[in-house]
């Protein structure tokens, strides 16, 4: 052949250097938890994040080396993740909502040598040290000031800022394949030990630019992006790596809370979010209750759960585009994303609302199938009727865990994801449970997701679980587990009156139980697990 293009390696370094490099002054705001703020911008952190590669190297870090972080969003964690990834490391984010065991566990499964955390995380740091048996230094991001700087030996707290304050930043980014790993994320382990999913720079680069399109994050130089999903969990929905491919400006808060992102919102000017259904419900309480109006964003990005269809009328007559998305820490994790259709303007607003309650579709570069839940093998039509298995694969899919002897993928290379939904002639994939969660009456398949968000739809209603329990007739029969709005009042027969011009009449609950709380995962999510424990003894009549 006579002619060639020129070979790139595809990175994350890449990334760094070109947000610094072409928006080197698109600043960064960061609010603590103790309610300061601090300012930063693209040239600065990778300023300082070659600080932190040569402090790492210092410590005798290197290529292959796990490097973990237990903090909230803010710029220093950011720094992290490029300084970990710079020295050829590899980026482990540890949610810090996990449960002791979870914790001690995935540490030393990912023998992480070196941790940094939040000040607000001390008493877990204390807590896990002795049995964390890896990790030979402990790096704090935000030390109380004039606390003991500590030693690098990891037998005190040594403060981010100053520890890479020795450095000059004079050094280059660690030599590196592409195929290399560069991040690990594990999944929340609902059933046994959490797994790890281990992220390639390929991988990432693919996923970043998968994530800048119209019909995901829709970035620009423009975009302000606040997110409320944590940098630990799932990537922060791979985040970090999309704004710096646009050079986005970031406005990170520590803490969660709905009046100190919305005035951030509204005095930094924010024009997208991303978050769980949870974050937008609280957002809802937080101006109801003080008669403010929601922050004008652009886009809002909600995945983790379906998301009930109140929430997202109520975000689109504001005139905020909606983007419901769907994906998984094995997807790293971006897999659909819900976009506009191309007949969008000829639909109703109500038409619209159903487009948008779906998961949306596939970004190019992943496949989508459904196939039996009889016998896990048979592909079904996508025909917006028939559910089934939900099975994906794509270049930023999972093949084998970490540590794993087998590849969680067969031999076609589909994952099987857990979930259960319906693919529709345009793509558009509606979620309709989890294969573990899916009632099966009468040899019938039931939505426990869509009894629970039309539930949620009532207004006395804060949160339910639908569960499919033990029926002498019919196998199983869904029972609803309904918790009250504080102060409000209903009754089984409300709940029933609500849901009857909702749901299938079949699909309706053969009772309703109320309770004061819901069990939840780690990462936030309904545990059916912990409730049907609490329930075991629970038995429907004829």
């Amino acid at each position: 052949m006579l002619g060639a293009m020129q070979d790139w390696d595809l990175v994350v370094s890449h990334l760094i250097d070109h947000a610094a490099r072409e928006h080197g002054a698109r600043e960064h705001v960061t609010r603590w938890a103790d309610g300061s703020e601090t300012r930063a911008d693209w040239a600065g952190i990778r300023r300082d994040a070659l600080r932190m590669t040569q402090a790492l190297r210092r410590l005798g870090i290197g290529k292959g080396d796990r490097i973990a972080t237990l903090a909230m969003n803010h710029s220093r964690h950011l720094v992290s993740w490029y300084g970990a990834v710079g020295v050829g490391g590899v980026l482990h984010t540890v949610n810090p909502r996990l449960f002791e065991d979870q914790l001690e566990y995935i540490v030393n499964h990912a023998e992480d040598r070196v941790l940094f955390y939040d000040a607000a995380f001390q008493p877990i740091v204390d807590k896990m040290r002795p049995v964390w048996k890896t990790v030979e230094h402990y790096i704090c991001y935000d030390p109380a000031p004039g606390g003991d700087p500590g030693s690098r030996s990891g037998t005190g707290v040594l403060g981010f800022e100053d520890w890479i304050g020795a450095e000059d930043g004079d050094t280059a980014w660690a030599q590196v394949d592409e195929r290399d790993p560069c991040m690990l994320c594990y999944t929340s382990g609902t059933t046994g030990n959490p797994k790890g999913a281990l992220y390639e720079h390929r991988s990432t680069m693919l996923h970043a630019w998968a994530g800048i399109q119209p019909m995901a994050f829709d970035f620009d130089a423009q975009s302000v992006m606040l997110p409320v999903v944590p940098m630990f969990h799932a990537a922060s929905w791979g985040l970090p790596w999309a704004g710096a491919m646009t050079g986005v400006k970031f406005v990170y808060s520590a803490v969660n809370d709905p009046k100190v992102l919305c005035d951030l919102m509204d005095r930094e000017g924010v024009t997208h979010s991303a978050g769980v259904p949870t974050v937008w419900l609280a957002m809802f309480q937080h101006v109801d209750a003080v008669g403010r109006e929601l922050p004008r964003l652009k886009q809002a990005v909600i995945g983790g759960s379906a998301a009930p269809r109140f929430m997202i009328e109520r975000l689109m007559k504001a005139g905020i585009r909606v983007a419901h998305a769907w994906g998984m820490t094995e997807t790293s994790p971006i897999g659909t994303v819900g976009a506009p259709t191309h007949d969008w303007d000829s639909k109703s607003f109500e038409q619209q609302v159903d487009v948008v309650q779906m998961q949306g579709r596939p970004t190019f570069g992943v496949e989508l199938r459904t196939v039996s839940l009889d016998d896990m093998t048979t592909e079904l039509p996508r025909d917006g009727q028939t559910s089934g298995a939900l099975q994906i694969r794509g270049p930023w899919v999972i093949r084998r865990y970490f540590k794993a002897e087998q590849d969680a993928v067969n031999a076609e290379g589909w994952f099987d994801t857990g979930d259960v939904g319906i693919i529709h002639p345009d793509g558009t994939l509606q979620l309709t449970d989890r294969t573990k969660d899916v009632i099966k009456s009468g040899g019938e398949w039931i939505s426990s997701v869509e009894l629970e968000n039309a539930a949620v739809g009532h207004p006395a209603v804060a949160e339910a679980a639908a569960v499919g329990m033990p029926h002498p007739r019919w196998d199983e029969r869904p029972v609803l587990f309904v918790v009250r709005k504080a102060g409000a009042e209903c009754c089984a027969d409300d709940i029933m009156a609500h849901l009857t011009p909702l749901v299938a009449k079949w699909w309706l609950p053969d009772a309703v139980e109320f309770v004061d709380d819901i069990p939840h995962t780690a990462t936030g999510k309904i545990s059916k697990k912990d409730l049907r424990a609490r329930f075991a003894d629970y038995r429907l009549a004829e």
